[in-house]
Parts: structure tokens; C-alpha cells; sequence
């Protein structure tokens, strides 16, 4: 019975300290690693609203526009079979990127969604 109750109360202080670390702040960790701070009044700061170019991924493999996408600082991405075969781009070295919405030199906030557009290399 000791060692239950052991086990249970070593597994609640860890449980305590897992959330101890997901504490509700006024600053938010974007990747990247920079903090961005909130308004007193809940509104975004200047900051927060600066706009990121879109780049242009044209003609790269479906990883590689990812990835370039970001660097970038855009992380809200979103693909689409560009056969209108409803595929799932499993493997993303197979696709190459055939267009992206909104166009390359757009600028966007970082939040807004980039869809990214392929085929399969294998498509004709």
C-alpha cells in the first residue's frame, strides 16, 4: 500500500509540475522563440501587426515550400492536390508546387493561411 501510494503521489507532483509550466502569462512564445507582448487592453501591439511577404515557391518540391514558407515566420499552411483528386500530400518530397494563395510578394500578417498547391512529380 505504501508503494501505491508512492507511485501516486510521485506521479501527481509530476503531473503539478507540467502544468505549473503551461501558466496562462500576457506574453505568448511564437516559434521562433521571440515574445510578443499584448496591449493592456488585450490588442495587439505594432509589433504583433507587422506583415510578412509571401514567398515565392514555385516549381519547388512540397518540403522544400514548406519549409521556405517558415523560415519565413508563416506556420499556418494549408495543401491542396492541384489534380483535384483530393490526395493527401503524404509524402512531401513526391509533389512539386504548381501555386500558392496569396501570391508570391503579398504581404500578410503571420497568421493568415498560405495554401500551397502540387502535383505529383509522376502526374502528366
Amino acid at each position: 500500500m505504501a508503494a501505491t501510494r508512492r507511485r501516486w503521489v510521485a506521479g501527481a507532483m509530476a503531473g503539478c509540475a507540467l502544468l505549473a509550466g503551461c501558466g496562462a502569462t500576457g506574453a505568448q512564445t511564437p516559434p521562433g522563440g521571440s515574445t510578443t507582448e499584448k496591449a493592456p487592453d488585450g490588442q495587439p501591439t505594432s509589433s504583433e501587426k507587422a506583415l510578412i511577404t509571401v514567398p515565392d515557391v514555385t516549381g519547388m518540391n512540397h518540403q522544400q515550400a514548406q519549409d521556405t514558407m517558415q523560415a519565413a515566420g508563416l506556420y499556418n499552411l494549408r495543401e491542396v492536390d492541384g489534380k483535384g483528386l483530393g490526395r493527401a500530400l503524404v509524402v512531401d518530397n513526391n509533389w512539386v508546387q504548381t501555386g500558392q494563395s496569396p501570391a508570391a510578394g503579398t504581404k500578410v500578417a503571420a497568421d493568415t493561411v498560405i495554401t500551397l498547391t502540387a502535383v505529383k512529380y509522376t502526374d502528366k
